[in-house]
């Protein structure tokens, strides 16, 4: 009966797929994988009555054992199917699920990844102090001789890779309750499965690399563990056939990069210098982290004019503009979104700023956070990319008075946290990812002021999954409400401010995973010349982070 049972289904699943139609999606610019700003339609139901499929067998066609080191979503998945009984008796088994090594076929491949709580300095571990570390034969100082934290089947797992673990070296904790271990004891350190990641956890590069980064590679990656089906009975069914198992946890046709920057103000010493050296030359040490970014953000808060005067290091008056040309280091970089919140943006009036809408639109930038009237600049932008929805508010909650639009006149959007929390939960029941940024008071000091933390945290309460001033000159702290990353003032991007604290700045990568924030990475940076960042070392890096986590409140 269960071979009949099988030809009925694979005839009726034949019959099916052969009714599907082939389809494709496409960005409004036509371009394959490029972040777009309209979201695809699903295709219309079918009117076609669809046949009722066979019911399940009664009994399920196999037993199979599961090791120990399987992970919990991939045993949950098992469960859930009907044709497969699990064994708690490997001898008593049909077929057996367990780790497999040397070059044996996998059925699924699972990431795993090193971690530790947010404010953690240390970014990178090399895998022969790891192993060093899970032998027992040497502590890394950055923990203080921690032991690894990790749940009970990635202790097996690693076990049979790696043989048995010094005592003292891990820890087991349950998969709940790690997190909140590893924040209670820093300083700490974990090895979790990729799917159990968050924005509290820091993930750690092991030898220079992590499944975050835009080149990530399976080939040279060492903390993965293969599974397949051992010791098959011949005389039954091949099992693969119902598992159907994931090929993997991790999928980058899922994950899309967000960066979020700080004040962008292409004037004064900083357009001089793009005169002198070329309007690229600003970014020639972080174009390739810039363009790296599957959704590349820029706040400019100076808007474009035909007329605007030839670029002088230092005026009477703080009024701002940019030569139209300057667009191009905007383009050079790979923007994608525009925020308009800035408190200078009407400083030369109103046409400027309906001059720099339209070149932001023939250039196919599009914006938030500004516009036309209020409405217009209140309204969210909606993009997305691999299949992660994304929409853009933003507000200027300062002013002056005169850069915020009114019904009838142009400028930032001005700031109504009712509106935008009402905003906010319509978003959040279409799925779709809400990333506020804010103009706000600019204060030369690490800590927020009052208003700032009052504000961005009643926007992450209400269900913002990000939060980021645009506003700072002077690199801000962060914390985390309600598990949502808060961070009260990037600093600058492109910008010409020379003293100690305003040359430091952070540029913020978000990554998103299957509609779900699950890591930020602190990208820190320098500011040389009056306009051009680079990269800090590391010892410029470690100096910053220290200071500015020691002002956090998490």
């Amino acid at each position: 009966m269960l071979y009949r049972w099988f030809l009925i289904s694979l005839t009726m699943l034949i019959l099916l797929v052969g009714c599907v139609p082939a389809s494709e999606s496409k960005d409004t610019n036509g371009a394959v994988g490029n972040p777009t700003t309209l979201f695809t339609q699903s295709p219309a139901p079918s009117e076609t009555p669809i046949p009722a499929m066979p019911p399940h067998p009664s009994e399920p066609l196999f037993r199979l054992w599961v090791a120990p080191s399987a992970p919990g979503d991939l045993l949950k998945q098992i469960k859930d199917i009907s044709s497969v009984a699990i064994s708690e008796n490997r001898t008593a088994a049909d077929f057996s699920l367990d780790v497999i090594q040397n070059g044996d076929t996998p059925q699924t491949t699972w990431i795993y990844v090193l971690t530790a709580p947010f404010p953690t300095l240390l970014d990178d571990v090399l895998l022969d102090d790891l192993l060093a570390a899970w032998k027992g034969e040497k502590e890394l100082a950055a923990f203080n001789g921690s032991p690894i934290l990790l749940e009970e089947s990635t202790l097996s797992a690693f076990a049979t890779l790696w043989g048995t673990p010094d005592p003292k070296a891990v820890k087991v904790v349950k998969r709940e309750e790690i997190l909140e271990t590893a924040w209670n004891t820093q300083p700490s350190w974990a090895l979790i499965p990729f799917e159990e990641l968050q924005p509290r956890w820091k993930v750690l590069k092991v030898n220079g690399t992590s499944p975050l980064d835009k080149s990530f590679s399976t080939d040279t990656y060492p903390l993965i563990v293969h599974f397949g089906i051992v010791a098959p009975n011949p005389g039954l069914t091949d099992p693969n056939a119902h598992l159907n198992l994931p090929i993997s946890n991790y999928d980058s046709s899922k994950m899309t990069s967000l960066i979020l920057t700080g004040t962008t103000a292409m004037v004064r010493y900083f357009a001089l210098r793009m005169e002198e050296k070329g309007i690229t030359y600003p970014a020639q040490d972080i174009a390739a982290i810039l363009k790296g970014a599957d959704i590349l953000h820029i706040s400019n808060e100076v808007s474009f004019w035909e007329d605007c005067p030839s670029a002088q290091p230092v005026r009477r008056e703080m009024r701002f503009c940019s030569d139209p040309s300057y667009i191009e280091l905007l383009k050079y970089v790979g923007t994608d979104v525009i925020e308009l919140t800035g408190n200078h943006l009407l400083d030369w009036g109103e046409e400027p700023f309906i001059y720099t809408l339209r070149l932001y639109e023939e250039n196919k930038l599009p914006v938030y956070g500004g516009g036309l009237n209020r409405k217009d600049a209140q309204r969210p932008l909606l993009m997305e990319y691999n299949s992660n929805r994304f929409a853009f508010l933003g507000c200027n909650a300062v002013g002056p008075e005169i850069a915020l639009a009114t019904d009838e006149h142009p400028g930032a959007a001005p700031c109504d946290l009712n509106e935008m929390k009402e905003q906010i939960a319509a978003l959040l029941e279409k799925g779709i990812i809400p990333i506020v940024t804010f103009q706000h008071f600019e204060a030369e000091m690490f800590t927020p002021q009052s208003s700032q933390r009052v504000d961005f945290q009643a926007i992450a309460q209400a269900g913002a999954v990000i939060v980021s001033g645009s506003q700072a000159h002077y690199p801000q702290g962060m914390t985390f409400v309600d598990g949502r990353f808060v961070h009260y003032g990037l600093g600058n991007l492109f910008f010409d401010q020379m003293d100690k604290w305003n040359r430091q700045a952070f540029i913020d990568r978000h990554i998103f995973y299957n509609g779900r924030h699950i890591s930020t990475e602190l990208i820190t940076i320098i500011l040389e010349d009056y306009a051009r960042p680079r990269l800090m070392t590391s010892q410029e890096r470690e100096k910053l982070l220290k200071r500015v986590f020691g002002e956090c409140v998490w």
